[in-house]
């Protein structure tokens, strides 16, 4: 039986409360490109985290150190979801305990229509979310359920990849760069889209370049600067402080 240790005495950690997914002391690597560099960080359940930070501070490598993806490395540190220990998964065994990565590249699998793109990555027999309620989630999709999921818009992939992931009945919920290249409102839509399944409870983790955007969404916040973990808080702290947003997000 795998005990969670308790990581709040460490340095970095912002909650004191249990938390649902815990950092502890992750360093990642690239080759020799030491990218994350000894961060510490705890997410509750139903909680959206903004991570954020300058172009190469970290924060996607944070998401794939996270999701156990082959690359980057993890060199050092514990990854805890749920009470289970994450840190010597390889990403199926991950997404098999709860996480769901939606990467930039959305990664629809060609060939495929929405629906058969949805099939694959379904559990069977599906306990939280069925097609159907996937389709009620984003009716765009439904009405295209026969077309091939690589020639739907930009904003529609990335629904589509949202859903996908939702599919396997995901506890966590890891967002690379949801907003990118899209128009605001389907931006809204996507926002409209998250709120609606914090209100389930699922705990998602936003890595987003449009900070404000991601502050008005989430609850907490986490920026990076160089690998390192420079703030730890309240979303609204951030955006209530000039300074901070100044030095650290160019906002």
């Amino acid at each position: 039986m795998n005990v969670k240790p308790d990581f709040s005495k460490h340095a970095n950690m912002a909650e004191t409360a249990p938390a649902f997914l815990s950092v502890w002391d992750m360093h990642s690597y690239y080759g020799e490109s030491y990218i994350v560099q000894g961060i510490s960080f705890n997410v509750h359940e139903g909680e959206i985290l903004a991570l954020l930070g300058r172009n190469g501070a970290g924060k996607t490598t944070t998401l794939r150190s996270i999701a156990r993806m082959d690359s980057p490395q993890v060199n050092r540190g514990e990854i805890w979801l749920d009470h289970q220990p994450l840190q010597r998964m390889k990403s199926h065994e991950a997404a098999g305990v709860g996480l769901g990565l939606v990467p930039e590249d959305r990664c629809i699998i060609p060939g495929l229509t929405v629906e058969e793109n949805l099939q694959l990555a379904q559990i069977a027999p599906p306990i939280g979310w069925s097609i159907e309620r996937l389709y009620d989630l984003f009716p765009r999709l439904g009405e295209r359920r026969k077309q091939e999921g690589v020639t739907l818009s930009g904003g529609e992939q990335q629904m589509l990849s949202i859903a996908r992931a939702l599919a396997r009945d995901i506890k966590v919920l890891l967002l690379d760069e949801p907003y990118e290249g899209l128009a605001p409102v389907i931006v809204d839509e996507i926002e409209k889209t998250l709120r609606h399944i914090k209100e389930q409870g699922m705990t998602t983790i936003l890595v987003e370049q449009n900070a404000v955007r991601a502050l008005q969404l989430a609850d907490r916040a986490i920026i990076l600067d160089t690998g390192s973990i420079v703030f730890d808080g309240t979303a609204q702290e951030v955006l209530e402080n000039e300074s901070l947003r100044a030095e650290y997000l160019a906002i």
